[in-house]
C-alpha cells in the first residue's frame, strides 16, 4: 500500500513546437501524414529529439488571421518554439506588405514575450508578380527576423519552386507542392528548427 501511495516523479516537460501556417503546412491536397509538418514528427523520432508538434495551420490563412489566432494558441500550448509560415496568401491577394510585416512582427514579439523562440519561414513570389514586389517580400522576412532576433529560413521552398523543372514538384494548381516535395521542404527547415530546440 505504501508503495502505491508513493509520489510519482514527474518527467520534465517535453518542448512543444507550434506551427502556425497556411495551406503549405496544412497538407492541402495531400494524403494525411505526408506534409512537412508530419514528416517533422518522424524526423524528431529518428533523431531522438523529444518534442511535441502542434500543427495549427489553416489553408487560406493570412498573417492577419495568424495574428488573431496566435494569442489563444500560445496560452493553450505554451510552446518552446513557434514556426511562422505565413505571408504567401497576403502576397497572392496583393495586400500591403507594410501590413504583412507589421503582423509578422507582432506575432514574433508576442511569441517571444511568453518565452518562445521564433522561426520565420520566408517566401518568394513568381517573377510574374514583378521583380520589385518580389524583392520587397523577400527582404521583409529578413527585416522582421533581424529586428527581433528571430531565426529565418529565407525561402523554405528552395529546390522546389526555384528550379528550371519546378512544375514537376507541384499539384495541378501550380501553387501547392506535391507529396514528393515535402521531404525537400523539411530539409530546408530542419537545420534552423533544430537550433531552436537547443
Amino acid at each position: 500500500m505504501l508503495a502505491a501511495q508513493a509520489p510519482v516523479a514527474k518527467k520534465p516537460g517535453i518542448p512543444t513546437i507550434l506551427v502556425v501556417g497556411d495551406s503549405l503546412s496544412a497538407e492541402y491536397g495531400l494524403k494525411r501524414g505526408t506534409g512537412w509538418v508530419a514528416l517533422l514528427e518522424k524526423k524528431l523520432a529518428v533523431e531522438k529529439v523529444e518534442a511535441k508538434v502542434v500543427n495549427a495551420s489553416i489553408s487560406g490563412d493570412t498573417t492577419s488571421g495568424g495574428r488573431a489566432r496566435l494569442g489563444g494558441l500560445l496560452k493553450q500550448h505554451r510552446p518552446h518554439l513557434v514556426v511562422i509560415e505565413l505571408g504567401a496568401n497576403d502576397a497572392l491577394r496583393g495586400l500591403p506588405l507594410a501590413m504583412t510585416q507589421d503582423n509578422l512582427t507582432v506575432m514574433t514579439q508576442d511569441a517571444q514575450k511568453v518565452g518562445a523562440r521564433v522561426l520565420l519561414l520566408g517566401m518568394q513570389m513568381p517573377p510574374n508578380y514583378g521583380r520589385e514586389y518580389g524583392q520587397q517580400l523577400t527582404d521583409m522576412y529578413a527585416q522582421v527576423a533581424k529586428a527581433n532576433r528571430a531565426s529565418l529560413v529565407p525561402f523554405f521552398l528552395k529546390g522546389v519552386a526555384d528550379v528550371p523543372d519546378s512544375l514537376k514538384w507541384f499539384q495541378a494548381d501550380r501553387i501547392h507542392p506535391l507529396e514528393a516535395a515535402h521531404p525537400v521542404i523539411l530539409a530546408n527547415i530542419w537545420p534552423e528548427l533544430k537550433k531552436g530546440l537547443r
